[in-house]
């Protein structure tokens, strides 16, 4: 266990916020004499050796005698195939299972899922994968997503079904899921008026749920009261788990409050945090060209994503950061951040919010491709026409006007890659804008705004093409 000086660190935490990465790409493998791997990427340089023995480790008074990985994996996003019965998707456990054991022989122990993740399926994949393993040598966090139905009866049923998934006879961390989503009236219906979270401490206590805690999403008022509940004494919260990343720090680009303060009302009170979107879903490892060669001038050798990964491992309150790893070279690439971990120092986290000015210059949309927004009563893909989006304009393929020198490729490469991206009739002109997306997305876009930006903007790039063919 590393010291970290909490004093110090928060000493350099109020200035503006920031945010930086980009994933360096890796395939294959070599091992060596000493049990660690070397990552060999498309060029065939080595990087750096991924260590199997360095993996940093938080633990805190009140947890037992927890020591949680740094680095958590997020099981939201695993890898899906095609369903044989060619009915949908789902889970490639075969997949799973093999990222599974990496991240444990690489001192990942921490694995965070939830009933609505990958269709519903991600808490049985993680079982399975968990399942070849000893039970103590890892900690399983599931959530009570009580969206749907908020009776008694049907949160029991759902934390029952967890157990059986998970196939386990005990949860280390389960947490109220997206509490604030909906505002004050929505978190009662779904825990106070049924007595969900009377029971769940009842459970605590019963040792079949070992710690718990709420991962919170929206409105402040629900955040603050269930921390005056615990300054009154009427429940104790084992840990909770934030979105923080350094553009979230200061501006809170999608959650409407600033992570510095839920960070800080969270440590006064000594409460291990989990941080979940340090990458904002992927954005901050998708960043502009120039971006990410600013980021390499200072660390040639790391990814733009081992930035924001070490800013929030930073933060001493922090018990484990969650990344939703898919690949195997995401995996890779995570552990060098963690495995071993260096904090930043003064002048690094000076650096990010230096860089983070710049970031902000490029207004993407904060999409986070959780999917909570789906599936849409009229069949649109949104997470893919937002993330497209993005995508062109972190690479600069937003044509401003006709007369930019550029306008023919950009135009190009925004057209051919929506249809390619995104099935016609799965694209924004079919939205209606019934809003029916808006209360379900924790990062309180307003989603059928930003559908009709983004069409109105691919008219005009299709009419100026259809003008052209008329012309001739």
């Amino acid at each position: 266990m590393k010291e970290i000086n909490r004093r110090d660190f928060l000493k350099t935490l109020g200035a503006s916020a920031a945010a930086a990465t980009g994933a360096t790409s890796l395939v294959g493998c070599m091992p060596n004499q000493d049990g660690s791997v070397n990552a060999v990427d498309p060029a065939g340089t080595e990087t750096s050796p991924i260590a199997t023995d360095k993996m940093e480790y938080r633990s805190f008074e009140g947890l037992g005698d927890d020591k949680v990985s740094l680095l958590g994996y997020g099981c939201m996003r695993w890898p899906m195939i095609p369903n044989p019965n060619g009915e949908g998707e789902i889970v490639d456990q075969e997949q799973v299972n093999a990222l599974v054991d990496y991240s444990l022989e690489h001192g990942v122990n921490y694995f965070d899922t939830a009933p609505v993740y990958c269709q519903g399926q991600s808490e049985a994949a993680t079982g399975i994968a968990l399942k070849r393993h000893p039970r103590d040598s890892y900690f399983i966090a599931t959530k009570m997503s009580n969206m749907s139905n908020t009776t008694l009866e049907a949160g029991i049923e759902m934390y029952h079904n967890s157990l059986k998934n998970l196939q386990v006879e005990y949860i280390d961390y389960l947490l109220m899921h997206i509490v604030g989503m909906g505002g004050f009236e929505n978190f009662s219906r779904r825990f106070i008026e049924n007595g969900l979270m009377d029971y769940l401490v009842k459970e605590r206590e019963a040792g079949r749920i070992r710690h718990l805690g709420w991962s919170f999403h929206g409105d402040v008022k629900v955040f603050d009261y269930l921390l005056q509940l615990q300054d009154e004494g009427k429940y104790h919260w084992d840990f909770v788990q934030i979105q923080m990343n350094y553009i979230d720090w200061k501006l809170a680009s999608g959650m409407n409050i600033p992570a510095e303060y839920l960070y800080g009302e969270l440590a006064k009170r000594n409460i291990p945090v989990v941080i979940m979107e340090p990458l904002l879903g992927g954005r901050l490892s998708k960043l502009p060209d120039h971006i990410v060669a600013r980021l390499k001038q200072r660390e040639p050798e790391k990814s733009a994503a081992s930035w924001a990964f070490r800013y929030a491992g930073t933060m001493p309150q922090i018990l484990s950061v969650l990344s939703g790893m898919t690949y195997m070279e995401h995996l890779q690439d995570n552990l060098r951040s963690f495995a071993p971990f260096k904090p930043l120092t003064e002048d690094e986290i000076s650096f990010l919010y230096e860089t983070a000015g710049l970031i902000n210059q490029y207004q993407t949309v904060p999409c986070n491709d959780c999917k909570y927004c789906m599936p849409c009563p009229y069949g649109v893909d949104i997470p893919a026409i937002l993330l497209h989006y993005n995508k062109c304009v972190n690479q600069g393929n937003i044509a401003e006007n006709m007369q930019d020198p550029e306008y023919r490729r950009m135009r190009q490469v925004y057209l051919v890659g929506y249809d390619r991206s995104v099935p016609k009739l799965r694209q924004a002109d079919h939205c209606i804008g019934c809003k029916t997306c808006n209360p379900h997305c924790p990062q309180s876009i307003d989603i059928p705004r930003q559908l009709q930006k983004i069409n109105d903007y691919v008219e005009s790039l299709k009419q100026d093409t259809l003008g052209k063919v008329n012309e001739a």
